[in-house]
């Protein structure tokens, strides 16, 4: 047993935490392979125009979590 049985686990924490993960991984693949696959596709300098378009992507996903992120601190 890795855990003290009588040690809580705080799930709450947990959950965010894994949510801050998974919404950096899914940022980073968007650009990296979006990029990488625009610039394999269609060369360089559209990978550059290609690369601005999905940050700002990532930006807006970035905005839209941060909303549900406050509205998640004003309901407690």
């Amino acid at each position: 047993m890795s855990q003290d049985p009588g040690k809580p686990t705080d799930l709450r924490a947990k959950r965010a935490s894994e949510q801050r993960r998974l919404f950096w991984v899914v940022i980073a693949f968007l650009t990296i392979v979006g990029g990488a696959t625009i610039a394999l596709v269609y060369g360089q300098s559209a990978a550059a125009l290609g690369l601005a378009c999905l940050l700002v992507g990532a930006g807006i996903l970035g905005i839209l979590w941060l909303i549900l992120h406050v509205i998640e601190r004003l309901a407690k």
